[in-house]
């Protein structure tokens, strides 16, 4: 029996109808929804081929500005990205860690950076830095705050990720005599990666797009050119290219995440490849042992 049909009922044929009716309507409506909002802004001009090819005109410098714009933004969240893994990692450790000590103050500097709004930390960066005499800049507050919010956010995922893993493997590693760094790392560690890997990715999907909060801080990233674009040709030819830009900027954001998630998705397939194909392990048996009727071999997890 699968386990569907034992967690709960499977519909009967009433409920499989009503069911069929409820997506026919539900698309029906999503597609008088799509139509309508292509009416208008056909009827308003913005569909015209004119427009939309501001975005490949080489003279205007638009298609040169959004590329440096989006080298910009994949440089900031990439740095971010990095450094909010690595602390994260190491707070959640540090969280996980049997000494009072480091535990309090860990939880304290989590909780601290997990309730003050992104916004905030960039702000605070980039204005109290130099105050203390760091000297900063709008890529540098950008990227800490960045690192500093989802770090303390991945710290919560790794954290859940590692106890969700059975206690009997941490139990049966202490048992084979293994430090607890060894058991962390070896055992508990590669298992909850694998588990909290969608997790992951939907927040540096996130952090990326929060990378847009750097027009605050007047750094080049996709929004603040995007407006910039928007400004300077409204300036030269009026406003009509208002909607396209922001369009493309949203566009490109879509294009960059959907192949982070499907890079992350080829990723955790070929882990779970790998760990399948590390778990089970065909290993003969001796002779006596096969001569006594057991089998060829046995099968090690």
């Amino acid at each position: 029996m699968s386990t569907s049909s034992v967690l709960f009922d499977l519909p009967g044929p009433r409920a499989r109808r009503r069911q069929r009716i409820g997506t026919v309507v539900g698309l029906l409506v999503v597609a008088g929804l799509v139509a309508l909002a292509l009416w208008r802004l056909g009827s308003n001009g913005q569909l015209e081929g004119s427009r939309w090819a501001i975005l490949f005109d080489t003279r205007t410098n638009v298609p040169q500005r959004l590329l440096s714009a989006l080298v910009d933004t994949l440089k900031v969240a990439a740095v971010g990205m990095v450094a909010a893994t690595v602390l994260g990692a190491l707070l959640a450790v540090g969280r996980l860690s049997d000494h009072l000590w480091v535990r309090i103050p860990v939880t304290v500097v989590v909780e601290f950076f997990r309730a003050v709004p992104l916004l905030v930390l960039i702000l605070f960066c980039l204005l109290f830095l130099p105050v203390i005499g760091i000297p900063t800049s709008a890529f540098f507050a950008l990227a800490l705050g960045l690192t500093l919010y989802n770090m303390a956010v991945l710290s919560e995922i790794f954290r859940a990720g590692i106890l969700s893993v059975d206690r009997g493997q941490r139990e049966a590693a202490f048992a084979l005599g293994m430090r607890k760094s060894q058991v962390m790392s070896l055992v508990l560690v590669p298992q909850a990666v694998r588990r909290m890997l969608p997790v992951l990715v939907a927040q540096l999907v996130v952090l990326l797009k929060d990378s847009s909060l750097g027009f605050i801080v007047a750094y080049p990233e996709l929004l603040r050119t995007a407006r910039s674009l928007v400004e300077t040709l409204n300036f030269q030819f009026g406003p009509i290219y208002t909607f396209q830009l922001y369009v493309a900027a949203g566009v490109i954001y879509i294009v960059v995440n959907v192949l982070l998630s499907w890079l992350a998705r080829v990723i955790e397939r070929r882990t779970q490849r790998s760990a399948k194909a590390a778990a089970v392990e065909d290993v003969e048996l001796p002779a006596d042992v096969q001569m006594g009727g057991g089998g060829g071999a046995i099968t090690k997890v």
